[in-house]
């Protein structure tokens, strides 16, 4: 009679990986640590069904609630998601979608099986259903898993053996599909904000495993991916779109970056301030992405969706309201939507302290006529 030991020993390499992912366990040495999330059969990529081509047009102008729920834990980057935030939402002539950025892996236990806090999944919860309430789609995007694509943690981070790191991805997706399996159409799943370092060279397989794990509760939901070099247009000659129609494509556009970055005091060295918008230079440099990504999109017969693009608030007021309407004009003369990042921090048009819209002219450069 052979002994659990013994057993295990005759498994092959594939099932025990499956077994260790089941089991929220290192695989064993030698094995394929992600047997158990295998990406979609090789095939052509269809182009978009008629429901992601309806999706995408119906993002129109939208919002991301950043700095939020991207933060290491709400609120410590100075913001939640409150009411007043919620109610601004499906207002006429304002925001029509909203994009919600979530750091899921600072609030998932340390190992392989990356089991999500019951209360943050249900406060991610509420708030979907809020906005959802409101009768605006809502992208659930995967932010901020620092460790994923290779950089240090944030301050506040807890963080994990680098072997279960990229187990952890597809746990916590196929927690949050099957938790979400029953919310209306309406809502879509973005499966990584702005991969890049170490997935670089990986996004393509990584993504086809997570659409592929997606389906499996989830067959005809509608799910966002974009490209590396942080969801560039410029990462799109090595991107594969997995074979899915049910896709939309993202890009993300801050160029040019040290108009849109200037005096930021994350980016080292700082970048210096007095830069205006917007010369025939700068111009080509909003233009060259959105006609990579259009010609991408012709191409592959899939919508685009810019999730992000912005300016800093130390840009000067004129210059920064003439660069946002300049951005807006162009993606919406492509046919594409679009997110603003963000709506009430250093991007922001929402003044959180005094509760209204900032009388700075950035809420009508975006939604104004």
């Amino acid at each position: 009679m052979k002994t659990k030991r013994s057993i295990a020993l005759a498994l092959p390499a594939a099932a025990l990986a499956l077994l260790a992912a089941c089991a929220g366990a290192p695989p064993p040495a030698g094995a394929d640590p992600l047997a158990g999330f295998p990406p979609l059969a090789a095939a052509s990529a269809p182009g978009a069904s008629p429901a992601a081509r309806a999706y995408a047009a119906g993002l129109a102008r939208g919002v991301n609630f950043g700095n939020m729920l991207d933060a290491p834990t709400e609120g410590a980057w100075d913001l939640r998601v409150d009411d007043r935030f919620i109610a601004l939402a499906g207002l006429p002539g304002g925001i029509r979608s909203v994009r919600l950025p979530v750091r899921w892996s600072n609030h998932a236990s340390p190992d392989a099986e990356a089991r999500i806090d019951p209360a943050f999944m249900a406060r991610v919860d509420d708030v979907v259903r809020r906005l959802l309430a409101r009768g605006v789609p809502v992208v659930l995007d995967m932010h901020h898993y620092r460790q994923f694509d290779g950089d240090a943690p944030d301050a506040g981070d807890a963080k994990v053996p680098d072997a279960v790191v990229d187990q952890r991805f597809f746990a916590m997706w196929r927690q949050i599909a099957d938790h979400f399996r029953d919310a209306p159409p309406a809502l879509a799943f973005e499966l990584y904000n702005e991969p890049h370092g170490r997935l670089t060279e990986r996004w393509n397989d990584l993504m086809s495993r997570g659409v592929r794990l997606v389906r499996e509760s989830n067959p005809r939901r509608i799910i966002v991916v974009g490209p590396t070099q942080w969801n560039s247009a410029r990462g799109l000659p090595t991107f594969a779109m997995p074979p899915d129609a049910n896709l939309v494509l993202t890009i993300h556009h801050y160029d040019p970056f040290t108009f849109t970055h200037q005096g930021a005091p994350w980016i080292k060295p700082e970048m210096p301030t007095g830069v205006g918008c917007c010369s025939a230079r700068q111009l080509a440099d909003i233009r060259a992405p959105l006609d990579m990504a259009q010609r991408w999109s012709a191409g592959n017969g899939y919508p685009v969706y810019v999730g992000e693009f912005g300016a800093f608030d130390k840009v000067a007021r004129d210059d920064r309201n003439r660069y946002t309407r300049t951005m807006r004009d162009e993606i919406e003369r492509r046919g594409m939507t679009w997110t603003y990042w963000e709506l009430a921090a250093g991007f922001g048009y929402y003044d959180p302290v005094v509760g209204a819209v900032r009388p700075d002219g950035l809420e009508q450069a975006l939604f104004g006529p």
